[in-house]
């Protein structure tokens, strides 16, 4: 199968189902056998994942992207050896990181439910086309994208965690902030948005948030 296949639900439903790491090898920039180049699209997703395992917590170098030819079957060992020592050091998905287990399973929902709006970021604003592996990883590194990915997909996830998170139950902003690791500033300027458009609203009577 092509690496281009590789979808953003495939990583993270990989994640969900408590894999502690997810390995995608593909064939060499430049060695695609589709004219396509799909080697380039999944280096584009790769770069996308990391950033959102990164915003709920989840260490990036989960995710890893080798390019390895068919015949290269002794680096392909050196390789799933080098990362089945990174993942021994990471420890287990979750409690490595120091989230416990239902906060990350939420927020893996969060980023799941998330997909379809960031496929279409990612065709309206992200798609770049590049020559090669190291243009990419400039653009994905770059000041002006980190905005952009703030701007369009941080504050999103950030509001589909709190959502989810009021399903139980009302809660207040502390309790939020408390249950999810964010700030209770930027929890509350989440709320108010989100008060506004309609998804949240505040319980007068318990004096939490609860789900519109």
């Amino acid at each position: 199968m092509c690496t281009g296949r590789v979808d953003l639900a495939f990583v993270l439903r990989a994640f969900s189902k408590g894999a502690d790491g997810v390995f995608i090898g593909g064939c060499w920039p430049g060695e695609c056998h589709y004219v396509t180049e799909g080697n380039y699209d999944v280096l584009k997703n790769v770069h996308i994942a990391k950033k959102i395992l990164e915003k709920i917590g989840v260490n990036p170098d989960r995710l890893r992207l080798e390019w390895i030819s068919a015949s290269e079957g002794m680096r392909y060992a050196e390789v799933m050896n080098d990362f089945g020592k990174r993942l021994k050091e990471l420890g287990p998905l979750g409690k490595g990181e120091g989230i416990e287990e239902n906060a990350l399973k939420l927020k893996l929902e969060a980023a799941s439910k998330l997909i379809p709006y960031i496929k279409l970021v990612e065709r309206e604003r992200l798609r770049q086309r590049f020559k090669t592996e190291e243009e990419y990883s400039q653009f994905f590194a770059s000041d002006e994208l980190k905005k952009l990915f703030d701007d369009l997909v941080v504050n999103k996830l950030a509001v589909s965690q709190i959502t989810l998170l009021l399903r139980d139950k009302p809660l207040s902003t502390s309790e939020i902030a408390q249950s999810l690791g964010m700030n209770a500033s930027e929890v509350s300027r989440h709320l108010k948005n989100s008060t506004m458009h309609g998804l949240v609203r505040f319980d007068q009577g318990l004096k939490r948030y609860a789900l519109a």
